[in-house]
């Protein structure tokens, strides 16, 4: 059970978060929040929203099912599945990735954000040849 307000913010913010409704991250974020995933290390919101833009470019859809949530004071984990069709990955057919992210708030708005994800499984795989060569050292890796 989620008990603080900005986590209850986040959650729903991300279970509705489109291409066209980027500018409502404004509603979460601390103006001076650190976001890290496996592609981008961004400080600051805007620089924030301009990334989400850029990646968000060629997105045909993309939704999010937040899965688990573990909470402790201002820190807290999130467990989801990010399902997305890209102009350019896998015929446009949709991805869908699991991961996590690690999240810290101050002042009721998230202040770091980390995301943990398979960045092979969600973009790699699905490039022409290199897919190949990244699922063939995967399951060699696997054995």
């Amino acid at each position: 059970m989620v008990s603080s307000l900005w986590l209850k913010k986040f959650i729903e913010i991300y279970s509705e978060l489109r291409t066209d409704n980027l500018q409502t991250l404004e509603s979460i974020y601390h103006p001076d929040v650190v976001f890290i995933d496996p592609l981008h290390r961004v400080e600051g919101f805007a620089s924030l929203l301009a990334s989400f833009k850029n990646s968000y470019t060629n997105i045909l859809q993309c939704t999010f099912v937040i899965d688990h949530v573990f909470e402790s004071g201002d820190e807290a984990s999130v467990y989801w599945s990010m399902t997305f069709s890209h102009e350019k990955l896998n015929g446009k057919k949709p991805i869908t990735v699991v991961g996590h992210s690690h999240l810290k708030a101050r002042h009721d708005l998230v202040i770091f954000h980390r995301d943990y994800l398979d960045v092979g499984a969600m973009i790699y795989e699905h490039v022409p040849l290199l897919g190949v060569v990244i699922k063939s050292i995967k399951t060699k890796a696997g054995k």
